[in-house]
């Protein structure tokens, strides 16, 4: 009451203590304070989330909790929080007794590096981060929000699943997610940082995102988990073998990066997603670079051994093409035979595919036309432009290939490349054998520039085989064979024909690449090219 007596001394009057607009002012100002006092109880109760006990549970594990990655992903001090106050109105099985205001997930928006993303983090000492109608909502409303201002999503996935005792309004809540996840798909970014269990129906919003990565260990992705996978085909398997980070980023290529902690992997969002644009219909992020454009790399020059079946590491050609050696491969653990990343150019992010002839000598298989061709067309959607390395001897031969649908998977590859309109630059270093060598950003698929090295091969097939097609009848003559092995080399083993017909602009020294590949970013800058209209094509799945 000290604010009251000071009020009344000031006032000098008691009548005014009777004054109904007096009195009101004072109760305003005891309401005011209550309200202020239940919105710090309820933020508390809100960072607390499931309680202390169940933090302790979360780092014992070597997690941190759903606010604390949140510090790690955003600039300091950017977070802004929404729907803290929301609360689930299940009343069944006792749910009305037990309401945790944020109702498992932390949902808002924050700066990496001072440009805006939108977050959700699931926060699994509440309830397990089992999805609820109201938690679903919540998603749903950043990923609006999101879309309406143009920035990237970045979902933290940390949940037990559908929250059982809601039924199917979680169920409900799942697919309203997933509707926005494709209505957001080619006009924002989405990442899907998985760090802890995920598994169900949960599973399709990460899987329909643009990245995902994982922790080993402690995150997992399956639609049903070791329990029911005994039950109903008697093998028995742990939640690891079955979903981990390893599995998907090796076997399925579900996820793009295995990471070894919640710290590394959000670290390694905050690094990608400086490589993207806001949305669709915002520019590249561009950083400064000391780096010349024109720099000069002569150990190029000797990159390509003697021996055309010598391989050599394709990763060296693209870290001495980009500003500063700074290379984010995507997906590096799986079909390993093609490389794709990112790089810069001038300060500008660039898409990188690049044939490896370290592994399987670089030929096109079923999980490398895949992996390459979902990338073309991430980079397509964003207005990211291309630089594709060559050195690839064709598609990999066999039953397995043939019998699994390496036709179709091949033209997924195919049909990406061909419907991109974002500047696209081709560099052969050696082999550009038969379909492959078409498929590749080839000219002919509206490659805007495409150069080749003197040590290019671009032909039908390599020259043993083509002999010993050609010249069946002197199979038996090794001597004969060698000679026209030989003669085909010297006619074909080389990049001239190519380039005389129009196909290959311009031989250049491998020294020369990096200033070639600038040049031509900078005049395709203004590049302008429209498919037909359409509803949507028609992709080979």
């Amino acid at each position: 009451m000290a604010i009251y007596g000071r009020i009344l001394v000031k006032s000098n009057s008691v009548a005014l203590a009777n004054d109904a607009s007096f009195m009101g002012l004072i109760m305003g100002y005891f309401h005011l304070s209550a309200n202020i006092a239940e919105m710090e109880r309820r933020r508390a109760a809100s960072k607390l989330g499931g309680g202390q006990k169940r933090i302790d549970a979360q780092h014992a594990k070597g997690k941190l909790t759903a606010r604390e990655r949140l510090d790690v992903l955003l600039d300091e001090g950017s977070f802004e929080e929404l729907d803290t106050y929301v609360e689930h109105d299940c009343v069944d099985f006792g749910m009305q007794d037990q309401k945790i205001p944020g109702d498992g997930v932390v949902t808002g928006s924050g700066t990496i590096n001072g440009r805006l993303v939108y977050v959700f983090s699931q926060d699994f000492t509440v309830f397990g981060g089992s999805l609820s109608k109201r938690h679903a909502e919540k998603i749903c409303k950043v990923m609006d929000n999101a879309m309406k201002v143009g920035a990237p999503v970045i979902g933290l996935n940390d949940s037990g699943g559908a929250r059982i005792q809601e039924g199917v309004a979680s169920l409900g809540g799942y697919a309203e997610v997933f509707q926005k996840n494709v209505l957001a798909s080619g006009v924002i970014p989405q990442l899907s940082l998985i760090m802890g269990p995920c598994a169900g129906g949960a599973v399709y919003s990460p899987a329909m995102t643009d990245f995902i990565f994982m922790v080993k260990d402690s995150s997992y992705m399956f639609v049903t988990g070791p329990e029911v996978v005994k039950t109903v085909t008697n093998e028995e398997v742990t939640q690891e073998d079955l979903g981990g980070a390893v599995v998907h980023t090796t076997k399925t290529s579900v996820a793009d990066l295995a990471l070894e902690n919640d710290i590394e992997a959000l670290l390694a969002a905050r690094e990608l997603i400086g490589f993207l644009p806001e949305s669709n219909r915002d520019p590249l992020p561009e950083l400064p670079t000391d780096d010349p454009w024109d720099r000069v790399e002569d150990s190029l020059d000797t990159l390509i051994p003697a021996s055309s079946n010598m391989p050599y590491d394709m990763h060296e050609l693209i870290r001495k093409v980009v500003d500063d050696g700074n290379f984010f491969e995507i997906q590096p653990k799986h079909g390993a035979n093609i490389i794709t990343g990112f790089g810069r150019i001038e300060g500008k992010p660039v898409g990188f595919v690049a044939n490896q002839p370290m592994v399987l000598a670089g030929v096109l298989d079923i999980d490398a036309s895949r992996k390459a061709a979902r990338f073309v067309r991430f980079c397509d959607a964003f207005s990211i432009p291309i630089v594709t390395f060559v050195d690839v001897p064709g598609f990999l031969p066999g039953t397995g290939q043939e019998h699994n649908g390496i036709i179709k998977h091949g033209a997924k590859l195919l049909f990406a490349y061909a419907e991109a309109t974002v500047p696209k630059i081709t560099v052969i270093t050696r082999k550009a054998y038969g379909g492959a060598y078409d498929v590749m950003a080839s000219k002919h698929l509206r490659g805007d520039l495409n150069y080749a090295w003197p040590t290019a091969e671009i032909a039908v097939m390599g020259a043993k085989g083509a002999v010993e097609i050609i010249f069946r009848q002197d199979r038996d003559n090794p001597e004969k064979i060698a000679e026209k092995t030989k003669e085909y080399e010297d006619r074909f083993a080389n990049p001239f024909v190519a380039a005389s017909r129009g196909y290959i602009d311009e031989v250049i020294y491998p020294h020369s690449t990096r200033r070639r590949i600038a040049l031509g970013l900078r005049k395709l800058a203004g590049k302008k090219l429209e498919n037909p209209w359409k509803k949507h094509d028609n992709l080979p799945l």
